[in-house]
């Protein structure tokens, strides 16, 4: 059993920067990825970036070069740097960690202000 809890989400100016943070506990040692998804209103849930145990990073096209995701020296702990935001940005940020099976956290508002 993975728990993961995310912080950082609020209101932001477009144009502004966030960094979402989050913390996993429980069996940690079987996670192979931890990722970030966001799900707008009316929308399906979408992959935004993803990191494995490795290293490997993975991004969604309407997020390059803007996001940045890095994982904590502990490996328990998953970061979304977001930068340059824009209103199609405003989604309720999900973290997820991949052990064989997927846990999810509650999520955390982001509102990104025109």
């Amino acid at each position: 059993q993975v728990q993961l809890v995310e912080s950082g989400g609020g209101l932001v100016q477009a144009g502004g920067s966030l960094r979402l943070s989050c913390v996993a506990s429980g069996s940690i040692s079987s996670i192979y990825t931890m990722s970030w998804h966001r799900q707008a209103p009316g929308k399906q849930r979408e992959l935004v970036a993803s990191m494995s145990s490795g290293g490997i990073t993975n991004y969604a096209d309407s997020v390059k070069g803007r996001f940045t995701v890095s994982r904590g020296n502990a490996k328990n702990t998953v970061y979304l740097q977001m930068n340059s935001v824009e209103p199609e940005d405003t989604a309720v940020y999900y973290c997820s960690a991949y052990t064989g099976f997927k846990y999810w956290g509650q999520g955390t508002q982001v509102t990104v202000s025109s």
